[in-house]
């Protein structure tokens, strides 16, 4: 159960039922919060977090677009995150990390200090009822709405502000029938879900849209690498909605589930789902995150739970 876990906030771990902030703090008024979802899993050798160098790298990204100042280094952020998924036991769920500014702030600038610490882990079939994020198929639509350009905010920041924008196209996604959003950007080209990356599959050629309008995702980037490991060819480029009608395959990527496959885009429904390449790439992370595939072990971060 949630209030049975610890929180991590600025070096120490509060009960659950203490991770509270003013109403009017300036994170919660106005957005300003960066954050990283981060995935744990279960190993021969014990828990492990995948990525989390990268992620903390992200982290510290987002803080520097958006001029923010975090009081912790890159190591010391990364073992911040290991001990509470230590302290909480987690042997496979995910954790969130969180930075903020408590400060009740009326203006539109935030305080100019360190942002708060906050990070939990989870384990979602304890304490969110075992509900998976998504299908194993899932059905997607173009949406209405279109992604945020990268020159009105920036839009590798990887901040709750920025969110509003897959939130609203979500929602269009549901009350149409549909289980998630795709975005195009203000070009028309494709973009990327409301929370996910999105792939396409095209004979054994593996594309996704080029960098410069979506966010850098981890498993993005991750899927890129190991398809090229396994002698796949992979793309990065400019994608037309149409190619979404001709691909053989596509699914959409994320922390916690990392491969979803589509079975319907718009009116389109996709014949064979998991398609020969996403079911491929599947088994693959499967052996990544269980720590079998011995090609890939320095993504994986141990959590020693003696210490």
């Amino acid at each position: 159960m949630l209030k049975d876990r610890a929180i991590y906030l600025n070096g120490e771990f509060i009960p659950w039922d203490k991770g509270t902030v003013h109403l009017f703090s300036h994170s919660f008024a106005r957005g300003s919060a960066i954050f990283e979802v981060i995935s744990v899993h279960k190993t021969e050798r014990g828990a492990v977090v995948f990525r989390l160098d990268e992620h903390i790298k992200r982290l510290f990204r987002s803080a520097k677009l958006l001029q923010m100042e975090l009081s912790l280094s890159e190591e010391g952020m990364q073992e911040a995150v290991l001990a509470t998924v230590r302290e909480n036991r987690i042997a496979d769920g995910f954790v969130k990390l969180v930075c903020y500014y408590h400060d009740v702030v009326f203006e539109i600038l935030p305080p100019q200090k360190p942002l708060d610490v906050s990070i939990a882990a989870i384990d979602p079939v304890h304490d969110l009822g075992g509900k998976a994020f998504f299908p194993e198929s899932i059905s997607a639509c173009v949406s209405r709405w279109r992604k945020l350009h990268p020159e009105t905010v920036p839009v590798e920041a990887k901040a709750a502000a920025n969110y509003l924008n897959g939130i609203v196209a979500r929602q269009d996604a549901r009350e149409r029938g549909f289980d998630l959003a795709i975005l195009l950007d203000t070009e028309g080209f494709i973009a990327e879900g409301g929370t996910e990356s999105v792939f396409l599959v095209k004979g054994e050629t593996l594309m996704t849209p080029a960098r410069g309008t979506v966010l850098q995702g981890i498993t993005r980037k991750s899927l890129l690498e190991a398809a090229h490991r396994i002698g796949l060819k992979v793309s990065e480029e400019r994608l037309r909605p149409e190619v979404l009608m001709e691909a053989d395959e596509i699914f959409v990527s994320a922390s916690p589930q990392k491969i979803n496959p589509l079975y319907r885009i718009d009116d389109r429904v996709i014949p064979k789902v998991p398609g020969p390449v996403t079911k491929r790439l599947q088994i693959l992370f499967e052996a990544i995150c269980s720590g079998r595939d011995e090609r890939f072990t320095n993504w994986l971060f141990p959590v020693d739970f003696l210490s």
